[in-house]
């Protein structure tokens, strides 16, 4: 029979210590370029990890046996679309003002990533990702392209049908689905030389999101060609309530208060 003071993994001198719990939780507002077509998620969750690693910053989760720092990002992006308003969570075991969340930041980000702004929130808030309820892209065309007129009347008709049924490659194959319920909102206007079409595209937690090449194409196809958009940009995110957060002692009867910068 092994005692605790024989056990390598429990001594005396160095008993387990729980890791902190989190104190602040600082919402990020960053803007974030393309990067390579193959970059997968799991390597923009790297590149965060390192990066907060290295910030100097007590970020939660730092003091576990093998450290990794708690952030959240509200949705995935594809590589090789920019973001202009990406969020990311980042909770501290300390509270730091934001001029020092700033300056510890700016140096680390990855690379292509700039901080646009951060907000200080409510830590009981519910997690960023529930929260995320569409997306909003836009789509910049050339003017000779494609006129508003004609593209705005052909939305309007998208938006008007009951459904769009789409296929999707799965594996070695295809499955069918409807794409109409993904589509929020479609809005086209002229700016300057240029077209630009608007489009909010649903999350859903179960379904999945909708995305903006696939609206694209069946934008296409009923414009008879093609839409190739010479610029798409995820502009911004659409956040909603979310689901309630689980009540954790005292903290569960304070009020939400606004983001603070």
């Amino acid at each position: 029979m092994i005692s605790p003071t024989d056990d390598p993994k429990v001594t005396p001198d160095h008993p387990a210590v729980p890791p902190r719990e989190p104190v602040q939780r600082w919402r990020l507002v960053l803007a974030r370029a393309a990067a390579g077509g193959d970059q997968v998620q799991r390597e923009q969750q790297a590149g965060w990890e390192s990066a907060l690693l290295a910030s100097g910053l007590p970020v939660a989760g730092l003091d576990l046996p093998r450290p990794r720092p708690r952030f959240a990002q509200a949705a995935p992006l594809a590589a090789i679309i920019p973001g202009e308003a990406e969020l990311v969570d980042v909770y501290l075991v300390e509270r730091v003002p934001g001029w020092r969340l700033r300056e510890a930041l700016v140096a680390v980000l990855p690379a292509g990533t700039r901080l646009v702004d951060a907000y200080d929130v409510w830590l009981g808030e519910p997690a960023l990702p529930g929260r995320v309820v569409a997306s909003v892209y836009r789509a910049r065309f050339d003017g000779t392209a494609i006129a508003p007129e004609r593209l705005e009347d052909e939305a309007s008709a998208l938006l008007s049908a009951p459904s769009l049924i789409r296929e999707r490659r799965k594996g070695e194959g295809t499955v069918a689905y409807d794409l109409r319920p993904f589509i929020g909102a479609l809005d086209a206007e002229r700016a300057g030389e240029s077209v630009i079409l608007r489009m909010t595209l649903r999350h859903d937690p179960e379904k999945g999101v909708g995305r903006p090449d696939e609206l694209l194409a069946a934008l296409g196809e009923r414009c008879g060609g093609a839409l190739v958009p010479r610029e798409l940009v995820r502009e911004r995110l659409e956040l909603g309530e979310g689901p309630s957060p689980k009540p954790r002692g005292r903290q569960a009867t304070a009020s939400a208060s606004r983001p603070r910068k």
